[in-house]
């Protein structure tokens, strides 16, 4: 079995990311961001791009980078409300936006991966999610119909790796993740930890077989969305 590995991030991308593509990433808010594949993206300097992922980082961070640089043309996301510059953008015209349902997005995602076209949901409904696309009934209950995601290339982030593209993900930072690692027609990861050997199989959450590079996270820094702070309260001292 081959290994995965590649020296670095910008290297595993070279050759793989052209103008034009829908690339899709893992992350909810600033967590499990694949940081280092996004930085790597952005010194591409690909154009054009259509971004599928549950938001677009915040400000300066995460995939906020890409919008910063002009590089994304659409995005598909279900929550953009920490961005500024997304939203100028977006009432600017500059950039064209499909909201989706949260789980409809997972959902999505989920049928890309699994080779499954489209899907039918009672979500969205009625509202403007559903104009232009086809409803149906089943057992008296109205649903439209939404298509699966596969994207160009997949980017995602796991706390642990083995050479062989096996993945395993920490708490929340796995979010999105396994759904977008699956939905790649090329798949690239990022890992904290390279481990020797095999992971575990009861372990997985990623198998390889879904994995095409890996790469060994450099910088490992955490970011905080928003970072809320009290004063330190003064300790009392009786006299």
């Amino acid at each position: 079995m081959a290994q995965k590995i590649w020296p670095s991030a910008t290297e595993a991308l070279a050759g793989v990311v052209e103008d034009g593509m829908t690339i899709a990433v893992g992350g909810f808010g600033l967590s499990g961001n694949p940081t280092n594949l996004i930085r790597a993206l952005r010194d591409t300097g690909a154009k054009d791009l259509t971004i599928v992922s549950n938001n677009m980082g915040v400000d300066g961070k995460g995939l906020g980078l890409l919008l910063e640089n002009k590089q994304v043309k659409k995005v598909i996301a279900s929550y953009v409300g920490e961005n500024k510059l997304f939203a100028e953008q977006y009432l600017s015209g500059e950039l064209e936006v499909e909201f989706a349902p949260q789980g409809t997005l997972a959902e999505r995602l989920r049928a890309g991966g699994a080779g499954i076209p489209g899907f039918y949901t009672p979500t969205g409904v009625g509202t403007p999610i559903a104009e232009g696309k086809p409803e149906a009934e089943f057992d008296g209950r109205r649903v439209i119909l939404e298509r699966g995601i596969v994207a160009d290339v997949a980017l995602v982030r796991a706390r642990w790796a083995d050479p062989y593209g096996n993945l395993r993900y920490r708490l929340t930072a796995r979010n999105f993740n396994p759904l977008v690692a699956t939905a790649g027609k090329v798949t690239l990861a990022e890992a904290e930890e390279i481990v020797d050997g095999f992971i575990d199989p009861d372990d997985v959450m990623t198998p390889g077989i879904f994995v095409q590079r890996l790469v060994l996270a450099e910088d490992l820094t955490k970011e905080i969305e928003q970072r809320t702070v009290r004063p330190k309260e003064a300790a009392h001292v009786d006299a």
